[in-house]
């Protein structure tokens, strides 16, 4: 069986897609079978792996809204053991459409029970948001990753993140744990940062991880060629930091991390 990890914050432009696409393609990369889901409506994951979201038939909004086989949905990329399950603008109806439905909390989780199997690692992408379709990673979820910028209001919202996840642990799935606090954005160059650092470590101690992402011109640059860092240049800081994040999580998994050739 395969372990869920989500990757949520409800505040934007923290990294939350970077980092699903990045983490994902690293742990592809190690050799482990890896599906990356698309749950926000933007499709930014879809287009960041190659793929134009216009051009998506079956997505995790059938899945989820109108019951289809996930095998229909999910597509192979270019790099090789990595797949995705796509989104589309439809998405952004899903929550309206669901409320009145049975088991609405559960559909994600459903979709992914047919196919968690067959693969090492599902990264679920999450929107900025704490509505119903993150609520459904959360709970179709082993564990929940959260990215906090090295910014000024980086703690911001973060309390009502981690309560909404002790919500959903004591309600929906009592199984979900935290996988980590991922640092992102880091630029050594400002004091700001590393006060960010320090304060994120204080609060927050074992669940931060080691490894922190940095600011990287090919981090921001290797969407808009349809591919993770790791493909677009595999020797730059922020697809090695990525690779690094990959390796941690197996260690923490208890998990083998094999030898990247050079």
């Amino acid at each position: 069986m395969g372990k869920i990890i989500s990757i949520a914050n409800q505040k934007g432009g923290v990294g939350k897609t970077t980092s699903a696409i990045n983490l994902a393609a690293s742990l592809a990369a190690l050799e482990y079978k890896t599906l990356i889901v698309d749950a926000d409506p933007q499709a930014n994951s879809t287009s960041g792996v190659g793929l134009n979201p216009k051009e998506v038939e079956v997505s995790i909004y059938e899945c989820m809204v109108n019951g289809d086989d996930p095998h229909d949905a999910i597509v192979k990329t270019d790099l090789e053991y990595l797949y995705l399950m796509p989104s589309h603008i439809d998405l952004v109806g899903a929550e309206v459409e669901m409320v009145s439905i049975s088991g609405r909390e559960e559909k994600m989780r459903t979709a992914l029970g047919l196919v968690k199997d067959e693969y090492d690692f599902i990264i679920i992408d999450c929107s900025p948001s704490l509505g119903l379709i993150t609520i459904n990673a959360l709970v179709a979820s082993d564990s929940v990753m959260v990215p906090v910028q090295c910014e000024y209001f980086a703690l911001e919202g973060l309390g009502k993140l981690l309560n909404t996840i002790k919500i959903i642990q004591s309600r929906l799935n009592p199984a979900l744990e935290i996988e980590g606090i991922l640092l992102t954005m880091y630029d050594v160059r400002l004091r700001l940062s590393n006060q960010v650092v320090e304060e994120v470590n204080t609060h927050f101690k074992s669940l931060v991880f080691e490894t922190i992402i940095p600011r990287n011109i090919k981090l921001s640059e290797s969407p808009s060629f349809g591919l993770p860092a790791i493909a677009h240049d595999a020797e730059s800081k922020g697809a090695i930091s990525y690779l690094n994040l990959a390796e941690e999580i197996l260690k923490r998994n208890e998990m083998r991390i094999p030898k990247v050739s050079a």
